[in-house]
């Protein structure tokens, strides 16, 4: 499979895994962060310790409520540059109608970050940003504008494929690019149902 055909079918399987997380939630709370490492300690950080650390905030999502009640889904991408070492960016997905206050949340998986890494790591709340085209926030079912937005320069951005991490793996087995399960189908929940086709202007970029 060619590199193109790969990257637009991990771009198909990613929006199909959004498209599932909005049948089964009327709002999403689209939460992004940038997680990397404070220098000099970027130099030297491989992928694997990297991992490690990310796995590891995963896998306390259950012990930290207070960072991750309500959380849905997750997409994250690693990259590699010699300015910034081995970072990743990520998206972490809520149920919106539970979740409002996204450029907190994105603070507290940031501040959680630094925790994990020692303080060796910092991050970048992207929901603190003020986007021109903003993807990110809250999401409603009905909301298709900002959909395509999300589409657009989120995801599209995760899938690329421009700074490669395959200059510090030592696993070759290791995924570039992770999200979490594509969720059961309950019926259409989220989606928008007939004659809910309107954008919330509300909602919009």
């Amino acid at each position: 499979m060619s590199n193109k055909k790969y990257i637009d079918k991990q771009l198909k399987s990613t929006k199909e895994y959004i498209d599932a997380l909005q049948e089964q939630y009327s709002k999403l709370c689209v939460i992004r962060v940038d997680l990397e490492y404070k220098k000099p300690y970027s130099d030297s950080i491989v992928l694997d310790d990297a991992n490690e650390n990310f796995n590891r905030m995963l896998n306390n999502r259950r012990s930290k409520p207070s960072v991750f009640k309500n959380q849905v889904g997750y997409i994250c991408k690693k990259e590699y540059t010699p300015s910034r070492g081995v970072h990743f960016h990520t998206v972490f997905l809520y149920d919106g109608n539970k979740v409002q206050k996204d450029a907190h949340i994105g603070d507290k998986i940031g501040k959680y970050w630094e925790e994990l890494t020692e303080e060796k790591g910092s991050y970048h709340n992207c929901n603190r940003n003020k986007y021109k085209f903003k993807g990110v926030g809250m999401l409603e079912h009905t909301d298709t504008k900002k959909r395509k937005i999300l589409d657009k320069h989120v995801t599209s951005y995760l899938c690329k494929d421009e700074q490669n991490v395959e200059l510090v793996k030592s696993n070759k087995k290791d995924r570039t690019f992770v999200r979490g399960t594509i969720p059961k189908s309950k019926g259409n929940i989220g989606r928008p149902r007939a004659g809910e086709g309107k954008i919330n202007k509300n909602n919009s970029a």
